[in-house]
């Protein structure tokens, strides 16, 4: 039996989200553990982010119909929280006295955080994805 083609390019998303998953979430955990007072609002917006990016690797990692589904809303709701978090952080710095992941559109992470979900759904969105997904099983 060969191997489906979304081997690779789920693999590589699966590493780098569950890695974004780690760096967030390990992040996020420090600080509402040792200051949660000082930025809550942030601090709680990394959590999510580390969540999300974990939800999103596991569906990458296991292809299958409804993992597909699973991954582009996560990946929707990662690039709506990255542009509404990324514009307000702009917009209203005082909602944001710590960055957190998404802040200024992931300036502190390399942008990666926008690039991602933007790759990631552009891959998912190929038909020839969807129908691999899709062959995997439910």
């Amino acid at each position: 039996m060969s191997r489906p083609r979304t081997d690779g390019p789920a693999r590589l998303l699966a590493v780098v989200y569950a890695i974004f998953a780690l760096s967030a979430g390990a992040r996020s955990a420090f600080q509402i553990a040792t200051d949660f007072g000082a930025a809550p609002l942030a601090y709680s917006l990394s959590a999510v982010a580390a969540i999300v990016y974990l939800l999103a690797a596991a569906c990458f990692w296991r292809p299958s119909a409804r993992s597909w589904r699973l991954a582009v809303a996560a990946l929707v709701l990662e690039l709506a929280g990255v542009v509404l978090v990324g514009a307000l952080s702009l917009a209203a710095p005082d909602l944001f006295p710590e960055a957190t992941v998404w802040s200024r559109f992931g300036s502190g992470y390399g942008f990666v955080p926008l690039a991602l979900p933007v790759l990631g759904l552009a891959w998912l969105m190929r038909p020839a994805t969807r129908a691999e997904f899709a062959a995997t099983g439910p």
